[in-house]
Order: structure tokens, then C-alpha cells, then sequence
């Protein structure tokens, strides 16, 4: 792959510009907002100039309800010889292109499984996709070309294909994807009116659940039209979780032991799907989540901080394995929790306390 235009210069657009352009494609920017292609090319994602001829492929990175007019017009302008898409619902942007006319053989839909809560062309990064899953949904139309600049694409993103049927993929991201985006608005949208005093309560917990709440709501209203049926199905499930969980709270209330027991050993049961559920999430480099032990490390905020801990932590050598941040409402402190193999956390320890760390168990 030489040349490229990709269309639409949001997040995930930019990204795949400035990871391209980073290993030597001539990548052409196209918005329906001239300013956002500005932007992107500014940042060195390639040049807002249309390009001279057709290019090898076209990347269209628009909101999944236009996905197939886009296409369409792509393939009625000869623009490109191949051309997908990035957008994250693939079964209903197929068949409106077929309706279109379009030309599916020259057309591969595709989701890079990478994001953010923030958008807009200022929040991409080249490595955005480093590492991470990004699914092709080929078909037997899907010319064998079109395919491999696909797999061009992907690896010099650095990401990891992994094809799929495009209807099984809209079910998967409806559960991994969708569903969690709105539990978690609508745990946050319990926060709006709550009291001050419990808001300042919050801690890491509501945080991790509430974090990507504070996505656009424009772009979700787009993706979310484009899959409720799916996402529907998985709130329904969950709606009846909720209801049975409901039922066991208030059974503990009760004044009868046997009620109670009953509630408890309903709450217990979601507890514990939980997590067998939580189990099977990827951990690092794909496998089995570890079990990984915690050393938690007060910090001061100000610049240099985590650099010196985690110098330190490098100098008893220790490997972290992930690493989480808890601020102190109302506080220049934090706790730094330093995620470690379980036989590594004794020694990570003392060795911090020597180097005047404070450690909270």
C-alpha cells in the first residue's frame, strides 16, 4: 500500500491516518468539515489535498448510519481500489450498500476494538490500535484484494486481525461494547442529582464504572441506532438480573431468617456469576487474567512522581503488570496501586519503604 484516503477525521479516522503516514503512505484527508481535516493533517496524519488518481485504498471512518452512501459514492468515483470501513456496527451497513447497488466484492466492512471517551481528531494517537483486536468480516463476494489491503492496514497499525461473521459481530459488541457504555450513563446519571456529600465520596470504584460515561452522547445515539436490536436483547437479560437482584435486596430487609436466607443466597449467585464472568476477560498479551497482587503507594501531586516510583520499582526489579491511580478528593495525594505477580509484592515493598515510599496495605 502506497496511497490512502481515509474519510472522516475523527478519532478513529486520524489515528489510522497518523499510523499510516507514520510508515510511509501518502494518506489523503477528507471531512465534511474541512476545519477537522485541517486539524488532522496538521498533526502529520497527511495532506487535506485530494489526490491526483485513484488511490489503493479508501478508509472510511464515518458514523455507521451513512457508512454505505459514503461507500457508494467512493466506488461511483473510482477513488480507490479497495474500500472499508471502521465503523463499529457491520450487518446493516452491508446490506444498505446492497440496497445501494454498491459493489460488495470491492467492500469489507472492519472494527478496530480500540477507543476512548474522547473524540475528535486532537484525541487520536498513532498506537491507538497497538495491540488490540480489529475484526474483518469478509464474505465470498469479498475480492481477495480488497482482503489483503485490509491485512496491509491492520498490520501497519499494528493491531491483530480476527475475521468474523459481521452479524455475530454486532451481537459480540452489543454485549462487550454497547450494553456497558449505557449501564455505565446510567449509573452515572444517578450521580446528577445526588448529594454533594456522597459525590465526594467517590472513589476508584465509581470511577472505573462511570469513566466512559463521559463519551459523546451524539456518536453513541449513531452507533446505538445501528444496533438496538442486539443491544436490547443484552439489556433485557440484564433488566431481569436487576429485577431478581431487587427482589433479593428487599427480601434481606425481611423480618423471616428464611427470607433473608433466600435474598443473601440470590445476591450471592450474581455475585459469583460475576465473577466466573470476570474470569473470562483477556488480561495481558491476551490470556487469562491474572490474579495479581496490589501494592498500594501514596504520592504527592506534583510533576516527577510516578516517573520516580516507577524508576524505583524498575530498580528492585520488579515488572508492572498494570497500574492504577486513586485520587484524594480534596487532597494533593493519591495512592498509586501498583499491580504485581503475588511472589514479587513483599520485596516491591521493602524495597520502596527503604527508598521512602509510604505503603498502605
Amino acid at each position: 500500500m502506497r496511497t490512502a484516503v481515509v474519510i472522516g477525521t475523527g478519532l478513529i479516522g486520524t489515528s489510522a491516518a497518523l499510523a499510516l503516514s507514520g510508515r510511509g503512505v501518502r494518506v489523503h484527508l477528507q471531512d465534511h468539515d474541512p476545519a477537522r481535516a485541517r486539524t488532522a493533517a496538521a498533526l502529520g496524519a497527511g495532506t487535506d489535498e485530494g489526490p491526483e488518481g485513484r488511490v489503493d485504498l479508501a478508509v472510511v471512518a464515518v458514523p455507521p448510519a451513512h457508512v454505505a452512501g459514503v461507500v457508494a459514492d467512493v466506488q461511483r468515483r473510482g477513488l480507490a481500489r479497495g474500500c472499508i470501513d471502521v465503523a463499529s456496527v457491520k450487518g446493516r451497513p452491508r446490506r444498505e450498500l446492497a440496497d445501494l447497488g454498491g459493489d460488495l466484492s470491492q467492500y469489507l466492512g472492519t472494527h478496530p476494538m480500540s477507543g476512548s471517551e474522547r473524540s475528535g481528531p486532537l484525541a487520536a494517537t498513532a498506537d491507538l490500535f497497538e495491540g488490540r483486536p480489529w475484526v474483518l468480516t469478509p464474505t465470498r463476494d469479498t475480492d481477495t484484494e480488497v482482503l489483503n489491503l485490509a491485512l496491509e492496514l491492520v498490520s501497519l497499525c499494528r493491531a491483530v486481525p480476527v475475521v468474523m461473521d459481521a452479524d455475530a459481530h454486532d451481537r459480540a459488541v452489543a454485549l462487550v461494547s454497547h450494553t456497558p457504555q449505557l449501564l455505565s450513563s446510567l449509573v452515572a446519571a444517578r450521580l446528577e442529582g445526588a448529594e454533594e456529600t456522597a459525590v465526594r465520596l467517590c472513589g476508584q470504584g465509581i470511577r472505573d464504572v462511570t469513566r466512559i460515561a463521559a463519551s459523546e452522547p451524539g456518536m453513541w445515539i449513531d452507533i446505538l441506532s445501528a444496533n438496538p436490536g442486539p443491544v436490547a436483547d443484552v439489556l433485557a437479560s440484564v433488566a431481569a438480573d436487576l429485577d431478581e437482584t431487587v427482589q433479593a435486596l428487599r427480601s434481606l430487609q425481611s423480618s423471616d431468617e428464611g427470607e433473608r436466607g433466600g435474598g443473601a443466597a440470590g445476591i450471592e449467585d450474581v455475585l459469583r456469576r460475576g465473577n466466573s464472568g470476570r474470569a473470562r476477560v483477556p488480561g495481558k498479551h491476551g490470556t487469562a487474567p491474572a490474579a495479581y497482587e496490589v501494592v498500594a503507594v501514596l504520592i504527592g501531586d506534583q510533576p516527577g512522581e510516578l516517573a520516580r516510583v516507577f524508576a524505583d520499582a524498575g530498580r528492585a526489579g520488579v515488572n508492572i503488570e498494570d497500574v492504577r491511580i486513586e485520587h484524594a478528593t480534596g487532597q494533593q495525594t493519591g495512592l498509586v496501586q501498583l499491580m504485581v505477580e503475588p511472589k514479587a509484592a513483599p520485596g516491591l515493598s521493602a524495597a520502596l519503604r527503604e527508598r521512602g515510599w509510604s505503603i498502605r496495605q
